[in-house]
C-alpha cells in the first residue's frame, strides 16, 4: 500500500521511534472534515476520527479560527498566574455539564488519575475513610490510559503485563452486573470508575437501565460516581454525555479528545464543588493545564456543542449507521453495536482477524481501526454526510465479500 515517499516516512519512524504503536501503512499529510490526503494526495475517509478527538472534523474553521486567534495573543503561563481565558472556557463547560468546577489538565489519562486522587481525598476528608484505605470499584475490560496506575487495574494483558507492581486501592467487577457493583461496596469504597459505554473493549453497551443503578448505589452508600465520558462524551453518542442519553448524572465527568478539538490536547475533571473543593493549593497541578490556548479552543468546543448540532447529526447519523451494518451481519459480519455516530463491528473471525480487514478498507480508501482480535471500531467525524457513511460501509461490504 505504501509508496516510496510514505515508505520512507515509515521507515524513518520506525528507526527514531519507540515501537509502541502498530499503524496501518497510510501516512496523512493533510485534512479537512471528514476527510484526509496520503503524502501522494490520495483520498481517505477518516470513521476512526482519532478515537472521537475528531468528533468536529479536521480543521473545523471555529476550532482553527479561535486557535489562531490565540496564537497571536498568548498560548501559556503555566497556573502560576492567571489568565484571561481560563476563566471563561471553565464556567462555559460547567455550565454545559450543569455542574459546577472544573480541574482542567492536558490528557485522558490525567484527568483520569487526577479523579483518582480527588475521589480518595474526598474519602477521607468528606466520607471520613481511615487513611490510606481508601478503594476504588473498576469494570473489567476497562480503558482509562496508559500509566502505571491505571493499567494496574486493568484487565488487559497487553495494557498490564510487564509493567508492574502496581498502585493498590482497586476492586474489579463484571461491566453491567449492578449487582456485583453492590456486593463490592464497603464502608472504604469511596469511588465507583466506569466508561459509560466501554470503547476499547469494542464499543460495549452497557444493559438497559445500567448506569441508572450505578447512579442509585453509589447515592444510597455515600460513594461518588465518575463517569469516564473522554469518548462517549461530547456529542458522539447523540447526546452531550452518554449520561444524558442514560438519564443520570455523576458526581464526577471525565472529559477529553473531542474537548481539544483536534487541535490541542485539553481534558478535565467536571463535578460539583463540593467534591472538586477537596484540594487545597499545591496538592495538584499541571504546568500545561488550563494553558490559554487550550482554554480558547476549548471555548469554541462548547460553543459548537451548545446549539445542539452535532448532538442532533450524531443520532441521526447513526441511524444510517446502525441500519447499514445490520444489513452485514451473517455476511462476514457476527454482531454489530451502534450508540450515535460509534460502533462496534464483530467480524466473523473465521473470515479474517479486524486489523486484516482495516487494512483491505484502507487500500479502498475508508481508515478505521480494529480493537482484540475481530472487532473493528467506527467513528466518523460528526460533520459526515449520510451519503459518505452508504460509501464507507458498501466498502466494507465488498471488503467482507472478497474474504468469503
Amino acid at each position: 500500500m505504501a509508496t516510496d515517499s510514505a515508505s520512507a516516512c515509515i521507515r524513518q519512524t520506525e528507526r527514531f521511534g519507540a515501537h509502541n504503536y502498530q499503524p496501518l501503512p497510510v501516512v496523512i499529510a493533510s485534512g479537512q472534515g471528514a476527510w484526509v490526503l496520503d503524502v501522494e494526495g490520495r483520498r481517505y475517509l477518516d470513521c476512526l476520527a482519532a478515537y472521537s478527538a475528531l468528533n468536529f472534523g479536521h480543521r473545523h474553521p471555529a476550532l482553527v479560527a479561535a486557535a489562531h486567534a490565540q496564537l497571536d495573543r498568548l498560548t501559556l503561563t503555566s497556573r502560576a498566574f492567571h489568565n484571561d481565558r481560563l476563566g471563561e472556557f471553565m464556567e462555559r463547560l460547567a455550565t454545559l455539564a450543569g455542574t459546577q468546577m472544573v480541574l482542567p489538565m492536558n490528557t485522558g489519562a490525567e484527568a483520569v488519575e487526577s479523579a483518582i486522587k480527588v475521589a480518595r481525598a474526598w474519602g477521607y476528608r468528606v466520607k471520613g475513610v481511615p487513611t490510606d484505605r481508601a478503594r476504588i470499584i473498576v469494570a473489567a475490560n476497562n480503558f482509562h490510559g496508559r500509566t502505571t496506575t491505571i493499567v494496574g487495574f486493568s484487565s488487559d494483558p497487553s495494557a498490564r503485563d510487564g509493567f508492574g507492581p502496581f498502585t493498590p486501592g482497586f476492586d474489579t467487577v463484571p461491566y453491567g452486573d449492578a449487582e456485583a457493583l453492590a456486593a463490592a461496596i464497603t464502608p472504604e469504597t469511596v469511588a465507583v470508575l466506569i466508561e459509560p459505554i466501554q470503547g476499547e473493549a469494542g464499543v460495549i453497551l452497557p444493559p438497559e437501565g445500567y448506569l441508572a443503578q450505578v447512579r442509585r448505589l453509589t447515592t444510597e452508600h455515600g460513594v461518588l460516581f465518575i463517569a469516564d465520558e473522554i469518548q462517549s462524551g461530547l456529542g458522539r453518542t447523540g447526546a452531550t454525555f452518554e449520561c444524558d442519553n442514560a438519564g443520570v448524572r455523576p458526581d464526577l465527568y471525565l472529559l477529553g479528545k473531542a474537548l481539544g478539538g483536534g487541535i490541542v490536547p485539553v481534558s478535565a475533571v467536571v463535578g460539583e464543588s463540593s467534591v472538586l473543593g477537596v484540594l487545597r493549593p499545591g496538592e495538584h497541578g499541571s504546568t500545561f493545564g488550563g494553558n490559554p490556548l487550550a482554554a480558547a479552543v476549548g471555548i469554541a468546543v462548547v460553543d459548537l456543542l451548545e446549539t445542539g448540532e452535532y448532538q442532533s447529526r450524531a443520532r441521526e447519523l447513526g441511524a444510517v449507521l446502525g441500519r447499514r451494518l445490520e444489513e452485514l451481519v451473517g455476511a462476514g459480519v457476527q454482531s454489530v453495536r451502534v450508540r450515535g455516530m460509534w460502533a462496534g463491528v464483530d467480524i466473523d473471525p473465521d473470515l479474517a482477524t479486524g486489523h486484516r480487514v482495516c487494512e483491505l478498507l484502507a487500500e479502498r480508501g475508508v481508515l478505521a481501526k480494529e480493537t482484540h482480535g475481530s472487532t473493528i471500531r467506527l467513528a466518523p467525524p460528526l460533520v459526515i454526510t449520510a451519503e459518505e457513511i452508504d460509501w464507507a460501509i458498501d466498502q466494507l461490504r465488498e471488503v467482507l465479500a472478497e474474504l468469503s
